[in-house]
């Protein structure tokens, strides 16, 4: 069974600050995270991840800097902010009264 990106798209900066609570990183192992975690049923478009990156730094809920990599390209590492955890923390309330609500629409009520 396929994902919908139809689904994941309205929780792509969720997504994003959930990876990035635990540590900095990057886009490219970010994207990784997500095809792991979902057994490669979901990956994010390269430009959708970068678009989003950006609307969470101009919010103020996440900043970047350029890592220091000796070999290879430099990498544009990103950081939450005390802010992002506070969005972060709204979002996931925001999810689980979705997840009820969407329940209490489509499982047939018993009898």
């Amino acid at each position: 069974m396929s994902i919908a990106s139809d689904v994941i798209r309205g929780h792509t900066d969720a997504i994003i600050l959930a990876q990035l609570m635990t540590e900095d990183s990057y886009g490219y192992k970010i994207n990784r995270a997500v095809v792991e975690k979902t057994q490669g049923l979901f990956e994010f478009k390269e430009a959708t991840l970068y678009t989003a990156f950006r609307r969470l730094e101009q919010s103020g809920y996440i900043t970047s800097y350029w890592g220091d990599e000796n070999t290879g390209a430099r990498r544009r590492y990103y950081s939450i902010t005390p802010y992002g955890v506070e969005q972060y923390n709204r979002m996931v309330a925001q999810w689980e009264e979705s997840v009820g609500l969407l329940q209490r629409l489509i499982y047939p009520q018993k009898p």
